[in-house]
This record gives structure tokens, C-alpha cells and sequence, in this order.
């Protein structure tokens, strides 16, 4: 008979299940990519921000995505690693630590699309209203365009999550390595009718909106490419716009693959492993995808920058520098 403890706050993660002579190995795997994610992504952000070539909506709007690997990555692979090398009765975790994890999980998974979505926006105003493009992007606008990326996401989670924290728990097992709101309402002997109705809702309109989205923005950019005798033109939006996919194809990937494994229970440890990967791949191939394809992050690397000082006058540039909308 299951053993029932109600509200408990003290929750057990089922981890994954590694023998003992591969635990090494992959608590290496993990940690050198959390250490490529985090020196990448790092260099990435401090370089747009110090060399003022880079002060463009394109490279601006960029800089979320690094962001965003870096919030999903901490606050899933360090707990990860500390899990790994513990036995599977001693991978205890705290339930508010849970919903922190879970929250900021989705959080990622979500300002992914958003952040992708202002991206495909951007490179739709640069390829088909090049003329207009410094009076459309402003800073203003790309502030705008960043907020409304990560408000949108912030919302549309706080409702996911608010809506399972509000059930008693009976179980404390989380079917996973890490924290997300599938496990957490999972724990609940109560109906969770809602709550499915709600994240299949959210899933719809999120990825619709995503899709649709790029769909869209790349249909416009296709038909002005066909249409244009621009050689140049045609060749700058091919090397954009494929970086630009390629990243939101692999993203879209491990998510979908992720969400199905999360229906089919015999799949589970193939569905913690897609888990991980979700937050691990993109993080590694955004800085590296970028950077080869950037001329102007080649350019930064090959020169040897003076860098501004870190002033009033430089953080006013780097935010209002471009004139307002």
C-alpha cells in the first residue's frame, strides 16, 4: 500500500539512474558543458556590451537568449550534479526550492520562444523594410520588444504554477531530475482538471503563436528574397534567417519530444534525459552558431578592442544611444 504523507515539505527526486561506474562520467559530461554554457554565454554578453559595434537590435535582442541559458542552466545542472553523486534515498529536495526550480525551468522554456519570436521580428524589419529599420528598431523599441518577451513569459508561468501550488500534496516522489509542473501537480491525490485544461492551453497558444510566428516572418522574408535581384541582400538573409532557424528547430525539437515522453510513462528515462538536453543543447549551440556566423563577432575576436569605461555615459549610450520612437 503507497505510503500517504500530506504536505509534505520535503520532497524526493528520482534522479537518474546512472550506475555506479558511469556516476563519474556523466557528472563530467554535465559539468564541462555547464562550464562551456556559462564561459560562453558570458563572453557572449560582455562582449556585445563593451564593443559598441555591436550596439545593434540585432545583437541587443541576442543577448536575452544567453540570459536565458544561463537562468535555466543554474538552476537545474548544479542541483543535477550534486544529485548524481548521492544515492537515490539522499535526493531530498525542499518544496519551495521545488516550485523555484520548476518555475524558473518553465521560465526558460518559455522565454525561448518569446525571445525568438522578437528575433524573427527584427530580421523581418531588417530584410523587408530595410529602409525604415533604424526608425522601427530603436532602443526604445527593442526595450519594449524585451520586456514584452520576458513579461509575457513571466505571466503565462505564474498561472501555471499558481494554479498547482493551490493542491494538497499526498506523495513526495518527483518522477525526475529536476523540479517542473508536471511532477510537482503529480504529487496531488486531488483533481487536476485545471491544470491540464491550463498547461494544454498554454502549450497550444504558445507554440501556435511561435509557429505562426515564424511561419509568417519567413514566408515575407522568402517571397522579398525571390523577388530581389540583391545578391548581397539574398546572401546576408540566408546566413541570418538559417542561424535563426536552425536554433529555434532544435529548441522546438526537444521540447515537443519532451512533452510527448512526459504521456508515456515506460519512457521515462528517456524523457529525463530529452529533459536535461532541452536546457543543454541550446545553451552550447547558441554562442558557438552565432559567433561562426557573425561578422562582426569575428571581427571582434580578430581585433583588439579598446574598451569603453564603465560610466554614466557609456551605459546612456548603450541604452539611448539610437534616437527614440
Amino acid at each position: 500500500m503507497e505510503n500517504i504523507t500530506f504536505n509534505s515539505f520535503v520532497l524526493q527526486l528520482e534522479g537518474l539512474k546512472v550506475t555506479e561506474t558511469s556516476r563519474y562520467y556523466v557528472f563530467l559530461f554535465f559539468f564541462f558543458s555547464y562550464l562551456f554554457i556559462m564561459m560562453t554565454n558570458v563572453g557572449i554578453v560582455v562582449m556585445v556590451f563593451m564593443d559598441r559595434n555591436l550596439h545593434q537590435p540585432m545583437y541587443l535582442l541576442f543577448c536575452n537568449l544567453p540570459v536565458n541559458d544561463m537562468m535555466g542552466n543554474s538552476i537545474m545542472i548544479p542541483r543535477l550534479l550534486w544529485d548524481i553523486l548521492k544515492p537515490p534515498s539522499e535526493r531530498l529536495i525542499s518544496y519551495y526550492e521545488c516550485v523555484v526550480q520548476a518555475f524558473t525551468s518553465h521560465m526558460f522554456g518559455t522565454t525561448s520562444h518569446t525571445v525568438l519570436m522578437i528575433m524573427a521580428f527584427d530580421r523581418y524589419v531588417a530584410i523587408c523594410n530595410p529602409l525604415r529599420y533604424a526608425d522601427i528598431m530603436t532602443n526604445r523599441k527593442v526595450v519594449t520588444l524585451t520586456v514584452s518577451a520576458w513579461g509575457v513569459a513571466f505571466v503565462l508561468v505564474a498561472v501555471l504554477l499558481g494554479l498547482t501550488i493551490r493542491l494538497n500534496r499526498c506523495r513526495t516522489l518527483i518522477e525526475n531530475p529536476f523540479c517542473d509542473n508536471a511532477s510537482l501537480f503529480k504529487l496531488s491525490c486531488e483533481s487536476v482538471v485545471i491544470n491540464n485544461i491550463y498547461g494544454l492551453t498554454f502549450t497550444v497558444v504558445l507554440l501556435t503563436s511561435s509557429i505562426g510566428c515564424m511561419v509568417l516572418t519567413y514566408t515575407s522574408i522568402s517571397v522579398v528574397c525571390l523577388t530581389s535581384k540583391n545578391k548581397s541582400l539574398n546572401s546576408k538573409a540566408l546566413k541570418t534567417c538559417s542561424t535563426h532557424l536552425f536554433i529555434y528547430m532544435v529548441m522546438i525539437s526537444c521540447g515537443l519530444l519532451f512533452i510527448v515522453l512526459h504521456r508515456f510513462p515506460q519512457y521515462s528515462d528517456q524523457r529525463k534525459l530529452v529533459a536535461i538536453l532541452f536546457h543543454i543543447i541550446p545553451g552550447s549551440l547558441n554562442p558557438i552558431i552565432y559567433g561562426l556566423q557573425s561578422k562582426e563577432f569575428q571581427r571582434f575576436f580578430r581585433s583588439k578592442p579598446r574598451w569603453p569605461r564603465f560610466d554614466a555615459a557609456t551605459m546612456q549610450f548603450f541604452f539611448f544611444s539610437r534616437s527614440k520612437a
